[in-house]
């Protein structure tokens, strides 16, 4: 039986506790099962105490487990996490350890994509760094700030605009288009390639990288698409504060740490810029649930907006006390887990792979790539990594086939 016999049983050891699996869950996972000897968990620590070398199967199947490349297993140390920015979630601990430990797989993957683009466009005489990324700051009024994110998305009739968006989708869809022309590459992911890694969106919301040639705003796929539009604005001011990281849902807490501070003013902004004062000015505070949730309902669909949003918005304008809106959040979440089961029981069919994968990656990034093949700047390998697939699909994804 042929041994890895070059690993590192340290890279064993930290690929484990990175995937957050304690070591009888990664043993019965990778497939080590008990003898007299030694427990399946004991025989895990004997490898990672390089008391004992594990086989090139058992290798391939630990790299599978914990979402490592085998690369990593040959590494005399741990690799460096790179620059991810802050972490904005204020119950990041709270957050499931598989969806820690996925999340820290994911972001890694996509700050290496990001280094790709960003070198590419390096290479390229004509690209300018972007003077909008870090344009703003925490010193600006809300409202100055919405109207800035406004002026850069060029949305002189704000009202006009909104009349155009007949559902969330479109609305999501134009508000993407028109910050992808301002030089972001705005994708969809919310898993390590299937759904059995998927990343519940309490685990994390969205994710910006604020580079001056190459910003990313990632948000996660498994939200539902009326909450889009909102997380996309969220990031986009996370970008123009100059600010990488991570974000979650809105806290009603008061903020006290920077981090707080931040995330705060990203949700005001783009609760302001979705839903300025005008479209409140006819709501009065409200004194019960069931008439604030009528409010809240006729806002959402007026706006092609999620009712949390409304209702966060509400109650940053006085209109809603903290209380009602941690009680309608309870509510819209059982409601949201409750549709996200039927989804999943009634699922059938769907759309194709590659057009699935176009919507995920977005239409700046696959202009980007194909333009950079036709000029053999990268290699299919190369594009491949950028896109997040694998190399016999780059053809057909660029293409428009299938």
């Amino acid at each position: 039986m042929r041994r890895a016999e070059n690993t590192n049983p340290a890279m064993l050891a930290w690929a484990r506790e990175t995937s957050g699996l304690s070591a009888e869950e990664a043993a019965r996972k990778i497939g080590l099962s008990s003898s007299a000897r030694s427990t399946a968990a004991g025989k895990l620590r004997a490898l990672e105490a390089g008391e004992t070398k594990p086989t090139r199967a058992q290798l391939e199947k630990i790299a599978k487990t914990y979402w490592q490349p085998l690369a990593t297993f040959y590494l005399a140390s741990p690799p460096s996490v790179g620059d991810r920015g802050v972490d904005f979630r204020r119950r990041a601990r709270q957050t499931t350890k598989e969806d820690a430990a996925r999340l820290n797989v994911l972001l890694r993957n996509l700050c290496a994509r990001q280094r790709m683009v960003r070198s590419l466009l390096e290479d390229d005489e004509d690209t300018q760094p972007l003077s909008w990324v870090g344009s703003i700051s925490q010193s600006m009024s809300i409202k100055k700030a919405a109207r800035h994110i406004h002026a850069q998305l060029k949305i002189e009739d704000a009202e006009d605009f909104w009349r155009q968006q007949q559902t969330p989708e479109s609305l999501f869809a134009a508000l993407r288009r028109r910050i992808e022309e301002l030089g972001v590459f705005v994708l969809l992911a919310g898993d390590l390639g299937s759904h059995h890694t998927a990343i519940s969106e309490k685990g994390f919301r969205g994710f910006a990288i604020a580079d001056d040639l190459a910003p990313f705003i990632v948000i996660n796929s498994r939200d539902a698409k009326v909450a889009r539009a909102f997380t996309l604005i969220h990031e986009l001011a996370h970008i123009m504060l100059g600010k990488t990281g991570v974000s979650a849902s809105p806290e009603t807490t008061r903020p006290t740490t920077s981090e707080e501070k931040i995330e705060r003013f990203c949700n005001d902004a783009a609760s302001e810029f979705l839903l300025p004062e005008d479209a409140l000015s006819a709501i009065a505070r409200q004194a019960n649930l069931d008439s604030a949730a009528e409010a809240i309902s006729k806002l959402a669909r007026g706006r092609n907006i999620s009712e949390p949003l409304a209702a966060y918005r509400l109650w940053r304008a006085d209109r809603i006390s903290a209380t009602m809106f941690r009680e309608l959040l309870r509510i819209y979440g059982e409601r949201w887990e409750n549709v996200r089961r039927q989804q999943r029981e009634n699922a059938s069919g769907g759309p194709s792979y590659y057009k699935t994968q176009r919507a995920r990656i977005g239409g700046a990034l696959l202009k980007l790539v194909d333009r950079a093949l036709h000029t053999n700047e990268l290699t299919h390998t190369e594009a491949a990594r950028i896109l997040g697939v694998s190399s016999g699909t780059v053809g057909p994804l660029l293409g428009g086939h299938a």
